[in-house]
């Protein structure tokens, strides 16, 4: 890790200063990347905005600010700019907005103010701190700075780890408003585009697809000149959803759909008829307290996914009580405190939870279970 200070003049910051909201902010002759593309924008309260004008006409220091250099990046892929900010963003933007006389300051606007003024402000001088290194030591680097103000999500922090033509290419696809991954996923994403999030999701699933965490995946594509694989496989994640479950609920939204392709995206054997006929008869189940778990339930026959509703204490005790306090296993006398409720019929064979249907026991059989339990003790 080699972390480097410089003076960078106002002046020299507004220099080809550019910005828009999917395009993002750019500025120092097209070399900064003040605010990447498709990323959230951070908005200064107009009295803190303020406040750093003022702050530079006093002549009085501003914080220091953080710069990554993109090094072999950059030699690699030299249409991206050469740094980015990763701390003094909003700063960096107030100067420039107001240079550029978007807004004015104690109503007056940069060109309103005597020559002598404005040439303090562009002369004036920020404290850079520029960070280059390894992809990890950056990341690490970067989450102790994250500290202050509006943080970056953990995505937008790889991103600029890993920032490149792949990147660039893949937020066209997953963090544009109104991107592609929106126009389709929407009902099974949670999470906004703007925020990486989609981004994040689509990575981690393609990553999981190939046994590698998100960091090793956006290493190994960093230099490909697209990012048309990650946004093929994630198609194809949604095609098969909405082909075996083409009925959309809102309990849907949010499930890690490309894990469950991951595993079953193969499979022959599943019926989108009959499968939309077990989620109606789920969803109609009182007993099912988890709704959204019922798609992988379908998938797994894991019941500990729809977290079927327990007895409560009344009708335990009143399963004690009709025992004779004696444990419906072992016929011994014990306890109630030792005692666990569960189903005579198990649910799984069309056992409700109602008091009816209640056996205490000083061992609990599990959920899943086969077998009627025998009370005739």
């Amino acid at each position: 890790m080699e972390i480097k200070e410089q003076k960078i003049t106002v002046r020299d910051l507004y220099e080809g200063y550019f910005n828009d909201a999917e395009e993002g902010v750019v500025g120092y002759n097209g070399n900064l990347d003040i605010r990447p593309k498709y990323q959230r924008e951070f908005v200064y309260k107009d009295s803190q905005r303020d406040e750093v004008i003022r702050t530079v006409l006093k002549g009085l220091p501003l914080n220091v600010m953080y710069w990554v250099d993109r090094g072999e990046q950059y030699e690699t892929d030299n249409d991206e700019p050469r740094f980015e900010v990763m701390d003094g963003q909003q700063r960096t933007i107030s100067l420039c907005e107001y240079v550029d006389g978007s807004f004015s300051v104690d109503d007056k606007f940069f060109g309103n103010l005597p020559s002598d003024q404005q040439k303090k402000i562009l002369d004036y001088e920020l404290f850079v701190y520029v960070c280059s290194g390894s992809d990890s030591e950056k990341l690490d680097w970067f989450r102790i700075i994250n500290i202050a103000g509006e943080e970056l999500t953990d995505q937008e922090l790889r991103n600029a780890v890993y920032a490149g033509s792949w990147v660039s290419d893949a937020k066209r696809y997953f963090s544009k408003t109104g991107c592609a991954a929106s126009r389709i996923a929407d009902d099974y994403l949670k999470g906004a585009s703007i925020r990486q999030e989609y981004l994040e999701t689509a990575i981690f699933w393609a990553a999981n697809a190939e046994g590698k965490s998100i960091e090793g995946y956006m290493a190994e594509h960093q230099h490909d000149p697209s990012a048309v694989s990650l946004w093929s496989y994630f198609r194809s994640v949604i095609e098969w959803v909405q082909a075996i479950f083409p009925q959309t609920r809102r309990e849907m939204k949010g499930l890690p759909w490309g894990l469950f392709y991951n595993r079953h995206g193969t499979r022959t054997d599943l019926d989108p008829r009959k499968l939309e006929e077990d989620i109606q008869r789920l969803m109609g189940d009182e007993d099912v307290t988890r709704k959204a778990g019922i798609y992988e339930y379908l998938l797994t026959g894991n019941e500990k996914c729809l977290s079927i509703r327990g007895f409560d204490r009344r009708d335990a005790l009143a399963a004690y009580e009709k025992q004779g306090h004696k444990c419906a296993i072992c016929g011994k006398e014990c306890k109630f405190e030792e005692m666990h409720a569960d189903h005579i019929t198990p649910w799984s064979r069309g056992g409700q939870t109602v008091p009816d249907n209640c056996f205490a026991a000083t061992a609990i059989f599990g959920k899943g279970r086969s077998k009627t339990i025998d009370l005739s003790f």
